[in-house]
């Protein structure tokens, strides 16, 4: 079970939160930053929910020391503050995803769970779908005694798609985050190497490509 620390100095919305997430999650809270300091810095927790508004230290401020010790655990930023300078202000210290109050506690959860999985697949270098798993150490996909070596790009783009599954990656999105920005490569090549890939792993069951006719492409997980 994941655990997640809860900032919040709002001792209704606190409890509240505890009370929607624990049986989810385990749960640790604080009221201030400095004691969420003191429990995130005994270990063990997988990712942080922090008000930006507190008594003391701000919530920029536990996330820019958090980053500041070399931790990388997600951050997402929970506030009534939804102006644009907020929220750049809250990723430039190094937030991963920002939530304006009230809080729609499904819509938490969502988030909760794209992160942690988002970042599972940072720390292992592997992405599991059932029975598939693919490898970013060795540039593979396996499943059972199938063994697929794909070449850099292919595996690049392949593991791309489905660290994100459902979100579409415009045809320009996956040059620069693939080939970079200073390739000479074009949208043929990437129309390419998606017809690469639907043709190796076609007989999965597990998820397929799709193209989102005008827009560009994304990996959808199958039921």
């Amino acid at each position: 079970m994941a655990k997640i620390l809860i900032v919040e100095d709002d001792s209704n919305l606190r409890m509240l939160m505890t009370m929607r997430l624990k049986n989810k999650y385990d749960v640790l809270t604080a009221s201030d930053a400095e004691t969420a300091l003191a429990k995130y810095e005994e270990g063990g927790v997988d990712l942080v929910v922090t008000d930006i508004m507190m008594p003391g230290m701000d919530g920029y401020a536990l996330v820019e020391t958090i980053r500041s010790l070399g931790h990388s655990t997600p951050v997402i930023m929970l506030t009534a503050k939804d102006g644009i300078t907020d929220k750049g202000r809250g990723f430039a210290v190094g937030t991963d995803d920002y939530m304006t109050k009230p809080v729609n506690f499904e819509e938490l959860v969502w988030r909760i769970d794209a992160l942690l999985r988002r970042s599972k697949i940072a720390n292992e270098g592997k992405i599991s779908i059932g029975d598939v798993v693919v490898d970013k150490q060795s540039f593979t996909v396996t499943r059972g005694d199938e063994v697929f070596e794909l070449p850099t790009k292919e595996f690049q783009l392949l593991y791309l798609l489905l660290s994100y599954p459902g979100k579409i990656f415009t045809k320009e999105n996956i040059l620069d985050s693939v080939w970079g920005y200073s390739s000479e490569s074009d949208e043929y090549t990437v129309r390419t190497h998606i017809n690469r890939l639907r043709n190796k792993f076609e007989h999965f069951s597990e998820f397929e490509i799709v193209t989102i006719r005008g827009i560009g492409y994304k990996a959808v997980i199958k039921k």
